[in-house]
């Protein structure tokens, strides 16, 4: 529930309530979110304090017991009808999210507009969430392998594709028996209130879905509840770890997709043309603010001096500014500290003998702005190269042989996603058997088809989204062993 209330300079402003139980809940406590754009307070939302924390895992806890014992086709005809109200209020659920975001009201509606989709296809498994028959060792026995709802899901949602990424945490985890409490960032939490007005409009049960902003405390005793069987978090690599400390508490399951630093591969029989557009166009959407964003490229020495030029000329024909002023311009970083962060590792990496080929300057005024930034020069031990930038700037480093390249973008602490341009079958099928990362995109760069599988090796997380491994995820398994 959102009360609209008028600030003396008569600008609106928005208050917005817990949603525990079934209702909307006032909080002593409200904290403002900003415009990344503008920097203008545009809500405010309640700091859920630890005792309300309790009541959405006992009220989710409640509300799973019944959910859960009812035929999987019924919980899949909710899920659809949730996903036609959250199409119907995709204009709306665009707006909140435009404003905490810094997205265009086209991408930020279409973004609501994919999350029913993604919410449809989870509906679907209504009928093909299977177990297995295995033969036992005695005779006139058999063991059944049943999959089973966890309980109460713990959700823990990014700022950089909010309603996406909360439905594809809260879909498949419903579909499969369990109930949510949904913790959504602080910096883009306005369009979560939006997807509980639609949960209210399309009459799941009370209890069955609960979103709360809160402090990180609060968040560690929603997350250290015994009744809490799972947390699920899209998030940092440092943001994974401390999940891992909460899920000790009570052995809970982690599901961690954390950071990424894409490797693209670029060979000499590559389109230039092509790859370079691609290339702008990936690292500038969102600001470069997607796990799967192109981190680093690697481009073999024949083409480097080439591919850096239209690389040049594509990032420094790409202006920022507010986006719902002009859709076409790169839109803001998430907050002030981020912009701050990029900016110094910028500042490093020419330290470390890097060149600016565009942007890296500190934009002037309001809004949290950072230009497309790239980087020539590049080597691998730098720090450009090592940590997970989450912003507009793109280093580059030449290589000589396809086994070197293989072997640079495998050197690295994460293995979330990897690119590689070429037309030749053997390297490609040479690099599908030997990259070491959970996806691996063919002269195109990640979208995450969600009947995919999109997991991470190494530090980029444990388990996984998306698909039927994704809803799988959300369930445990009971063995019968049936003597007849």
């Amino acid at each position: 529930m959102r009360v609209i209330v008028y600030c003396p300079e008569d600008a609106v402003m928005t208050e917005y309530r817990n949603f525990i139980a079934g209702e909307f809940r006032s909080s002593g406590t409200l904290v403002p979110v900003l415009n990344p754009a503008t920097e203008a307070q545009f809500a405010k939302v309640p700091s859920a304090t630890a005792d309300e924390a309790v009541k959405a895992v006992e009220a989710a806890a409640k509300a799973q017991k019944e959910w859960r014992a009812l035929p999987a086709i019924a919980r899949g005809d909710a899920l659809r009808k949730l996903a036609v109200v959250i199409e119907q209020r995709a204009e709306k659920i665009g707006a909140a999210l435009a404003l905490e975001s810094g997205k265009s009201l086209a991408d930020a509606t279409g973004e609501a507009i994919y999350g029913a989709e993604l919410m449809r296809y989870h509906a679907e498994w209504a009928r093909r969430i299977e177990g297995e028959i295995i033969p036992s060792d005695n005779a006139n026995e058999t063991l059944l392998l049943k999959r089973e709802a966890i309980g109460v899901v713990a959700c823990l949602i990014p700022f950089n594709f909010p309603i996406y990424t909360l439905v594809r945490k809260i879909a498949p985890a419903l579909i499969a028996g369990n109930a949510v409490v949904v913790r959504p960032s602080n910096s883009t939490p306005t369009s979560a209130f939006q997807i509980a007005e639609a949960v209210v409009e399309a009459g799941l049960p009370a209890g069955l879905v609960n979103i709360l902003t809160m402090s990180h405390e609060v968040a560690a005793t929603l997350c250290t509840h015994p009744k809490v069987g799972m947390v699920t978090l899209t998030g940092s690599l440092q943001a994974g770890r401390i999940v891992l400390d909460y899920c000790k508490a009570n052995i809970a399951k982690p599901s961690l997709e954390l950071g990424g630093k894409t490797p693209v591969i670029i060979e000499p029989d590559a389109d230039l043309d092509a790859v370079a557009a691609q290339l702008v166009a990936a690292k500038t959407n969102h600001c470069g603010q997607l796990c799967t964003a192109p981190e680093r490229v690697y481009v073999h020495r024949s083409i480097h001096d080439t591919l850096l030029a239209k690389l040049k000329a594509g990032f420094a024909a790409r202006a920022f500014g507010d986006r719902s002023v002009d859709a076409s311009r790169v839109g803001p970083l998430a907050t002030k500290a981020a912009q701050t962060n990029v900016h110094k590792a910028v500042l490093k990496a020419v330290e470390q003998g890097a060149r600016i080929e565009a942007g890296g300057i500190l934009p002037e005024g309001p809004g949290f702005f950072y230009p497309p930034t790239l980087l020539s020069n590049c080597r691998q031990d730098m720090e450009i190269i090592a940590e997970e930038i989450f912003g507009p700037v793109l280093p580059v480093v030449a290589y000589d042989t396809t086994e070197e390249a293989l072997a640079l973008a495998n050197d690295h602490q994460f293995g979330l996603s990897s690119v590689l341009f070429t037309n030749d079958h053997r390297t490609i099928m040479r690099f599908s058997d030997a990259i070491e990362a959970g996806e691996f995109y063919v002269n195109r760069f990640p979208a995450d088809p969600y009947q995919g599988y999109h997991a991470g090796w190494k530090r980029s997380g444990l388990g996984g989204d998306d698909g039927k491994h994704g809803m799988l995820e959300f369930t445990q398994t009971r063995l019968v062993i049936l003597k007849h």
